[in-house]
């Protein structure tokens, strides 16, 4: 399997998606009782967030990357047109 790049905002949005659908889950099966609204604030909230983690992320990669001088990864050869 290859390996990926790991994305701190694309986590940080999936947990408040799921956190969104916890509530929604918990209001459904009777656990507690949640106005529609409520999940609005938490998944705009959640999306800022990740895009703040995100733009901090690549900051920092891009910083890191500066110092480097050798390529990380070889190069790709280029498909026949």
């Amino acid at each position: 399997m290859l390996r990926h790049e790991f994305q701190p905002g694309k986590l940080v949005a999936g947990f408040f998606v799921a956190l969104a659908g916890v509530i929604y889950a918990g209001d459904a099966g009777g656990a507690w009782e949640t106005p529609w609204f409520v999940v609005i604030p938490v998944v705009t909230g959640g999306l800022c967030l990740a895009g703040a983690v995100g733009l901090l992320t690549r900051g920092i990669r891009r910083r890191r990357g500066k110092g480097r001088t050798g390529a990380t990864a070889e190069p790709q050869p280029e498909a026949p047109r």
